[in-house]
């Protein structure tokens, strides 16, 4: 099995072989943040109910779902946030089996994708500085959802990079193209997630782990 999925990743062809680091890149995210966002679902219908409900992630005053989910930030369009969720996993799920099936998507439906996960992952790193600064509290499942969500839009943004499906001027395009070919865009993606990790354990250290 382990020669199987080394033989998978190690494609002699190197296009294939990145597309398939892309794809289930794509897929494992999309699927982790799918699931984040069915519990953080069902616990936005428990708050809902009963406003002083105990969560199984409510661990301490920091890592305390609760307190994210009864804060307005969790319902900025009139429901849970999470719902969001639960309607675009599932299509990014289905484009990174496709794409690891060898379909090669039409140019605009991969632009409108990347317009589409854009705003999500802007809209994840507000939520992540609402908890941080605002709130002072964290959820733990929205942390999930924070790192999955940079993943597939780090492996999105590099396949349509690749493809030339951004309708970027050719000499942007170029040099965005010499970038990720450095793979200067993973060392961002590692980086990022690092500083976020840094960046919790600085301020709310003692009171995870108290």
């Amino acid at each position: 099995m382990f020669k199987s999925i080394k033989k998978f990743f190690s494609h002699k062809d190197k296009k294939m072989r990145d597309n398939r680091w892309i794809f289930t890149s794509m897929l494992v995210g999309a699927i982790l943040s799918l699931i984040a966002s069915f519990v953080l679902s069902v616990e936005a219908w428990q708050l809902a109910a009963n406003p002083d409900a105990q969560l199984m992630c409510s661990i301490n005053v920091v890592l305390n779902c609760a307190t994210v989910g009864l804060h307005e930030s969790s319902y900025l369009f009139g429901f849970p946030n999470a719902f969001l969720g639960l309607i675009a996993e599932p299509i990014v799920i289905t484009v990174a089996i496709a794409g690891l099936a060898g379909v090669k998507f039409p140019r605009l439906f991969m632009f409108a994708a990347q317009i589409g996960y854009t705003l999500g992952f802007i809209f994840a790193y507000y939520l992540l500085f609402t908890s941080y600064f605002v709130i002072g509290a964290l959820c733990p499942w929205c942390l999930l959802v924070t790192v999955t969500t940079t993943l597939v839009w780090f492996t999105i943004t590099r396949y349509n990079i690749r493809e030339n499906n951004l309708y970027l001027p050719k000499k942007l395009h170029k040099k965005l193209l010499g970038f990720i070919e450095k793979s200067y865009d993973k060392l961002i993606l590692w980086s990022l997630i690092a500083l976020i990790a840094i960046a919790i354990l600085a301020k709310y250290g003692e009171g995870i782990f108290a």
